[in-house]
């Protein structure tokens, strides 16, 4: 069993993982990064929540320390609210997961369930990925699309309280993605975490400050397995 199993969040290629990964395995921590179906291991498949949550019960022996980034936390969330014994612990990176109502997620979720005519035309799809700001949206491939739109949706009914595993939130308070305020709703609704937030970091702290995630990352996990 590794040390730390990651889910990545949305994102086309963990590459930028690299730099993070190297440091935690110099300082004598075993990763395992997974590769998510649809993101980093292709699929054409369109998934639901219950879809990354059986995956990743598959895929995350029982008793492990996992970190979930972004999408990935939201992941990882589902899972132990669903299997509150699956972790020994649960990392959250800069998560997904609280469902704040927004003109942007609405619009990505009502063009996911009727716009596909309209998404076929150049002016109309330029002008919402213009409108909505997703980078992630606009380079997804369609099955992503509606899938993106799921896991958005997927928010509205996660329940933080069912989430017993002792969680461990660490957050940039330069995040403009998921940014800190949601870092204290899941502080305040998770039943047994700690929140720690870091000045410099922003949503993707292995490409901002990588040496700083690693020796953050090496600090909790052994602390947490003395």
């Amino acid at each position: 069993m590794a040390d730390l199993y990651i889910i990545h969040g949305w994102t086309y290629t963990v590459e930028p993982w690299k730099n993070t990964l190297a440091m935690l395995r110099d300082n004598g921590i075993s990763v395992k990064m997974l590769h998510v179906p649809g993101l980093t291991e292709k699929s054409g498949e369109v998934f639901a929540i219950e879809d990354y949550v059986e995956w990743a019960d598959k895929n995350i022996p029982d008793g492990a320390i996992a970190l979930g980034h972004s999408n990935g936390g939201r992941i990882l969330l589902n899972l132990c609210a669903k299997n509150p014994e699956k972790l020994k612990y649960l990392i959250l990176l800069d998560a997904a997961g609280v469902y704040e109502p927004s003109a942007r997620k609405r619009l990505v979720e009502k063009v996911a369930k009727i716009g596909k005519p309209l998404k076929k035309v150049p002016i109309i799809d330029k002008a919402f990925h213009k409108i909505t700001g997703s980078t992630d949206y606009s380079r997804a491939p369609e099955n992503m699309k509606q899938t993106l739109a799921n896991m958005l949706a997927s928010d509205k009914d996660l329940d933080f309280s069912k989430v017993q595993t002792k969680t461990f939130i660490l957050w940039g308070k330069k995040d403009t993605t998921t940014p800190p305020r949601q870092a204290t709703v899941m502080y305040e609704k998770l039943p047994n975490a700690e929140l720690k937030f870091y000045a410099n970091w922003t949503h993707a702290p292995y490409i901002s400050s990588p040496d700083e995630l690693a020796r953050a990352l090496t600090a909790l996990i052994k602390r947490i397995k003395k």
